[in-house]
């Protein structure tokens, strides 16, 4: 549930509706089924000291938070990291088997095994030293106006090392068949522009954590006034972040897509050379979208108030940090103490070998994916898991005609939405060309140079041509799903479809409210308080009355105030309003995959099976799949930074809502998990 467009989830395979035979099943027969159908819920994983009227995430996943320790390598362990676990290993004996024969040049096999015998060579990393850097420090030092400075940030877009700004294509959100350029906020080497600008304890300590690092790559290059140096670029980063956008006002489709004209661009954002940064960025173009014109015009206003020297130190710092990891161990060390052990509470750094498997997925990711899916993909779980989101698909339909908020006619409007919804699950029908990459086992950082390159130019050159409908934002060894509102579709990949988000050998209850809730989620993403916005083709189109309009903003609204009252750690409170679509997702998610279940039955009762109802175990299925453990910088991060609730609310939230759940587990007034009727959310 992170997105792409925004969003983005885990999900998982789905078990189809079971067959029904034409003749009744005698007492023995039905006796013999139940024996052999488990109920899905992992009972070892319980704590059934906790009343599930109290804390249902505590209730369901209590055991296993009692005996798992975080791996130290880890910032937080749940049921998905257990999953990438896999998925990285299967990965890793692929790479590893590629890199241990010689093979043709420009092969798969061969740009595999080289890009990870470059990453694994530190011998060769450390005789090197710097020297791979040297042209771009060169070129650094060179510099000697702000006009130059802009042309360099320009050039800079293929590689993204210190560039202000960010220029990419995408699908234009007005006009979906289409492909646009986009320019975006960027420059800072913190998360987020609250860890410069917040004046509490904890963020001052990581601004002199930070300022340490910068010193410490600076030590390491063996040039002078590193402390000096340190300060200075913090500055500058803080300037930038000053003009930044919140993360809660980058959310808002409406405000963050803003079509201007070069002329236009150069009237709102005067005093920087617009035509020359797209000239250089080898961008021959007549408009573009701005996603944060205030920024733009504050940046344009305030850079040349920034010295070139001080500049100079900013790009420095930035080349030396984006390429840590491929340089000698004194930049790679301080890299991983500043961003994992700072930021993050890691006690200690993944293995090389782990590293350099994560650089060929982050570099040659679906050819990777390719061999992935050869080797592990089973094509009977793609046609369960249609099944499955046929099912939700019509829940959904059906929940739209119940809803006693929404106008007749803009129930129409979504359902022309909801049937023109795509599905994507497995892996994709075309596998992406890397003919571009040239792969050499002595050259890390030109390797990653030349990848970087060749991706931007793939970006670029989708500008006048037709929208791609097999292109996939995800490999599909990734375990993750997302919704993406400009093709107006769900994706799920390969790796994500096991358990605990889907059991073969498990009764309906426990996978519909496991894969079927998040199979929901992605679609309710179409439908939250931005992918409304969006209409069945993937346009931004208004297709709301205004008496619509004001329900849904009011179930909305509390919504926001309900997230805004849980406090995960410290002071910290979960950002509602950051947090809101994904948890509208959770909501509505939940709600149609009960109602897909309920459907399931078709007016049967739902066997007892461990001592547990269907719903329960519904509902124990939703809970299961959010179990999670973070460090406590990490848990402060997610916060911060969002969209997704932690685990445990995201069990907590949206339960709350639900009568359902209520009937199920015998929830009461005066319960911690009960919420009055009056200020219970439903929306979808």
């Amino acid at each position: 549930m992170k997105h792409l467009s925004t969003v983005a989830i885990s999900v998982a395979l789905a078990l189809g509706l079971a067959a029904c035979s034409d003749a009744p099943r005698s007492t023995v027969e039905t006796e013999q089924a139940q024996q052999q159908t488990v109920s899905g819920i992992e009972l070892h994983n319980m704590d059934t000291s906790v009343r599930p009227q109290d804390n249902f995430f505590r209730y369901v996943n209590g055991g296993w938070l009692a005996n798992t320790e975080i791996p130290s390598d880890r910032a937080r362990w749940g049921s998905f990291d257990e999953l990438r676990e896999a998925a990285e290993e299967h990965v890793q004996a692929i790479v590893q088997e590629f890199a241990a024969v010689d093979a043709e040049a420009g092969s798969n096999q061969q740009k595999i095994g080289d890009l990870y015998r470059s990453y694994m060579d530190e011998e060769r990393i450390e005789s090197l030293g710097l020297s791979p850097l040297s042209a771009d420090f060169e070129t650094i030092a060179a510099l000697s106006s702000h006009d130059e400075l802009v042309r360099y940030w320009g050039e800079q877009q293929r590689y993204r090392a210190g560039t202000p700004f960010a220029i990419f294509v995408g699908q234009d959100q007005m006009q979906s068949d289409q492909h646009i350029t986009a320019i975006s906020q960027s420059g800072l080497g913190l998360p987020d522009r609250e860890y410069y600008l917040a004046s509490d304890d904890r963020n001052a300590q990581i601004r002199s954590a930070y300022t340490d690092f910068i010193a410490t790559l600076w030590d390491a290059a063996e040039w002078e006034g590193g402390e000096e140096a340190a300060q200075r670029i913090l500055a500058v980063e803080t300037a930038i972040a000053e003009h930044h956008w919140t993360r809660i006002q980058n959310r808002d489709r409406l405000a963050t897509y803003n079509k201007l004209t070069i002329a236009e661009l150069n009237e709102v954002a005067p005093g920087l050379a617009w035509d020359q940064v797209f000239a250089h960025a080898g961008l021959e173009i007549d408009e573009v979208v701005v996603r944060q014109p205030a920024y733009l015009t504050s940046f344009a206003a305030m850079y040349q108030d920034i010295s070139v020297e001080e500049w100079q130190d900013y790009l420095r710092f930035h080349t030396l940090r984006s390429a840590a990891s491929m340089l000698p161990e004194a930049f790679a060390s301080a890299s991983f103490d500043f961003y994992g052990r700072t930021l993050q509470g890691l006690q200690e750094q993944r293995s090389r070998e782990r590293l350099a498997v994560s650089t060929v997925e982050s570099v040659l990711g679906f050819m990777v994916g390719e061999e992935y899916v050869a080797r592990h993909y089973q094509p009977e779980a793609e046609v369960r898991m249609a099944e499955m989101v046929d099912n939700i698909l019509v829940a959904f339909g059906e929940a739209i005609d119940d809803l006693d908020w929404m106008t007749e006619e803009t129930k129409q409007e979504a359902h022309a939405k909801l049937a023109t919804f795509n599905t994507k699950i497995g892996y994709p029908e075309v596998w992406r060309d890397y003919d571009c990459v040239t792969i050499d086992s002595t050259d890390l950082v030109g390797n990653m140079r030349r990848a970087a390159s060749c991706e931007y130019d793939r970006n670029i050159a989708r500008l006048g041509q037709e929208v791609d409908p097999t292109d996939w934002g995800m490999t599909p060894q990734t375990v993750n799903a997302y919704y993406r509102a400009t093709m107006n579709e769900i994706v799920f990949p390969a790796a994500i479809l096991q358990p605990p988000f889907f059991n073969v050998d498990a009764d309906d209850a426990v996978n519909y409210g496991a894969i079927g809730a998040v199979i929901g989620h992605e679609i309710v993403h179409g439908f939250d308080d931005q992918g409304r916005r969006s209409d069945g083709e993937g346009n931004l189109r208004d297709w709301w009355s205004p008496v619509d309009e004001e329900r849904f903003r009011a179930r909305a609204d509390l919504m926001v105030e309900q997230f805004n009252a849980f406090n995960p750690i410290d002071d910290l409170h979960l950002q509602g309003a950051l947090m809101l679509g994904e948890n509208i997702a959770d909501l509505g998610g939940l709600n149609v995959a009960l109602r897909a279940y309920r459907n399931s039955l078709e007016g049967n009762e739902a066997p007892e099976i461990d001592g547990f109802t269907g719903e329960q175990r519904f509902f124990a299925g939703w809970g299961q799949i959010w179990r999670i453990k973070f460090r406590d910088e990490a848990l402060r991060r997610q916060v911060i930074v969002g969209p997704h609730s932690p685990g445990k609310y995201r069990v907590l939230g949206p339960l709350s809502n639900m009568p359902e759940f209520y009937e199920a587990y015998g929830v009461e007034a005066g319960d911690p998990m009960y919420r009055d009727e009056e200020v219970r959310v439903k929306i979808w």
